[in-house]
């Protein structure tokens, strides 16, 4: 709330819009009691010009201009208002739940959407209009909201489906979240500039509609409003008798609204996506990277702890099933760095997301299993047969999972504390805002950042900073096993050396194991106990790392290794 009101001070455009907001809501509250005239009182005074008895003159009737003009701006705002509530809500209903889930429910959805985009809204809103049995301001701003949410459905729905997809969306599903909140907390704050967007914007429509529906006589015209003040103007063909003063300031007051509007959307859309604030550079220490140190990993000689039991995966496609993974075994000990490589296209993503369970709709496992043990549980637990209840359990207490190019798995709207709070909360319900604040100021520094980076958000830290950040919370909950896929993906080489050092490190601290994917075999020979390497969805070679490098059994292995010799990589 502070830095919301800091921002509200520094920005013109939202003090400019607010100021002019205010000045018609406190028009509208105090202005009628104010001047204490009753608006549809008639006088013998007709059509006079503005004066010191009529501030803004007279109408035929001899009725106060000034005094419809302020009891007609609680009418106009509050169905512009009431519109825009009831429209943003149901656009954004409809396009988040469309956009997100897909399938029979986005198709039902995006149906209705196109028919009531098809159908012109005027026309439409004149229609419904007509046939209202009581045209009182609720009434009117229900039909005005009826012709006016799909635009913004469609638009949210559109935002929607680029959203589901980051990486940051699928790190929310690895820690568990619900459903519901992750379309409510982790979609939706990313569209508030638009949903702002919708609702301002449907507030002037509101406005607009409602003048337009009295103008022509189908609104509540035995209410004082804006639109019916132009309505009896044009009636009373004021503009031919001059009677300016009549019908200008209404629309002067809907081109004030609309200003004022239309600066508030700017500046909500500049505190809404940080990136576009302008702040200054904070000078940080600048940390030497230490020096790399070799893994003393157990190898084979301690117990499994993840035992992958002839798993397959089929992409589905029109043109029939893609074998993505086929028959593919491998075990993980405990304490063990396991390192899985493969040209792209080979299935050591599909793999992994088989195993945290992080595939899409369109993959399907047609056999095998994942069998996670416990301590002092022989029997093992078979991860693909877990329900929601016990999956969100599982992952990111016994395993989680740093993406694939971490950096972009961080919600750029949400600060880094609120996203650790995100993880720590979620499964550790009963633990005290302060205690959970500690843990993420703890993990952070033990990655070598800051603690007092977790009030920053995420385009204010380097590449390299990401990635240990998306490390720190993958460790939030001391997991047994982290999944590290491709996480030296797009950095450079001296901060691909300060990562891979720090995974190292944290796992000789912490005994986790690991299965690191990346395409770098000469990286996999250099830290790894274990390596597996897949082409084309099979696993051609699983061996000790220096059993790979020293005696490969596979011609493709062999041929991996010939190619690194010639770029010059000393294997």
């Amino acid at each position: 709330m502070k830095s919301l009101l800091t921002f509200l001070l520094r920005s013109r455009k939202i003090t400019v819009g607010v100021a002019i907001i205010l000045f018609f809501v406190l028009l509208a509250t105090i202005g009628p009691v104010m001047i204490g005239i009753d608006p549809s009182a008639t006088g013998a005074d007709s059509m006079q010009p503005p004066s010191a008895a009529h501030w803004l003159g007279t109408t035929q009737a001899g009725e106060d201009v000034l005094a419809q003009l302020l009891y007609g701006s609680r009418i106009s705002l509050a169905v512009g208002l009431l519109a825009a509530v009831v429209a943003t809500v149901v656009s954004s209903v409809v396009g988040l739940v469309g956009g997100y889930l897909r399938g029979i429910v986005d198709e039902v959805l995006s149906l209705v959407t196109s028919v009531f985009l098809v159908i012109p809204a005027m026309p439409l809103l004149i229609v419904l209009a007509g046939y209202l049995p009581s045209k009182g301001i609720e009434s009117v701003a229900i039909i005005i909201s009826i012709t006016a949410w799909a635009s913004g459905a469609r638009s949210i729905r559109a935002q929607t489906l680029s959203i589901r997809n980051r990486d940051y969306i699928q790190a929310a599903r690895a820690s568990g979240e619900t459903l519901p909140r992750i379309i409510f907390f982790e979609v939706l704050p990313n569209e508030i500039p638009l949903l702002a967007s919708s609702f301002l914007f449907t507030i002037l429509v509101g406005i607009l509609a409602e003048a337009g529906l009295s103008f022509l006589g189908l609104g509540s015209l035995t209410t004082v409003s804006w639109g019916s003040m132009l309505f009896y103007a044009q009636q009373s063909q004021a503009l031919l008798a001059g009677a300016w003063w009549w019908f200008l300031p209404p629309g002067l007051c809907i081109a004030l609204i609309g200003t004022g509007l239309s600066l508030v959307n700017f500046g909500i859309d500049e505190y809404a996506n940080p990136r576009l604030r302008t702040v200054r550079a904070a000078k940080v220490p600048v940390q030497q990277p230490p020096s790399p140190q070799m893994p003393s990993g157990p190898g084979f000689d301690t117990p499994p702890l993840l035992e992958i039991r002839h798993l397959s995966v089929d992409y589905l496609s029109a043109d029939g099933p893609v074998h993505a993974v086929k028959d593919v075994s491998l075990t993980l000990h405990r304490g063990e760095l396991l390192g899985l490589a493969g040209e792209s296209g080979s299935g050591k993503s599909t793999l992994t997301g088989a195993v945290a369970r992080l595939l899409g709709k369109s993959a399907q496992v047609t056999g095998g299993s994942a069998v996670y043990f416990r301590e002092n549980d022989p029997e093992g637990a078979d991860i693909l047969k877990m329900g929601p209840a016990q999956l969100g359990s599982f992952r990111w207490n016994e395993l989680s999972i740093v993406l694939q190019s971490s950096m972009n798995a961080l919600n750029p709207v949400l600060t880094i504390g609120a996203q650790f709070d995100d993880v720590i909360s979620r499964h550790r319900p009963g633990m005290a805002k302060k205690k959970r604040r500690e843990l993420a100021g703890s993990l952070l520094e033990s990655v070598g950042i800051p603690a007092h980076r977790l009030r920053g958000y995420p385009h204010e830290l380097s590449g390299g900073m990401k990635q240990r950040t998306g490390i720190a919370m993958a460790l939030a909950l001391d997991p047994a096993i982290v999944i590290l896929d491709e996480p030296t993906t797009a950095l450079d080489v001296l901060v691909q050396r300060q990562i891979l050092t720090l995974l190292l490190e944290l796992r000789e601290r912490y005994g986790f194991s690991v299965i690191f994917t990346t395409h770098d075999l000469s990286l996999l020979l250099e830290i790894c106990d274990t390596i597996a390497i897949m082409r084309h969805g099979e696993l051609v070679e699983y061996a000790a790392a220096d059993d790979v490098h020293l005696r490969p059994k596979h011609e493709y292995t062999r041929e991996l290794l010939d190619s690194l010799r010639a770029l010059g990589v000393a294997v």
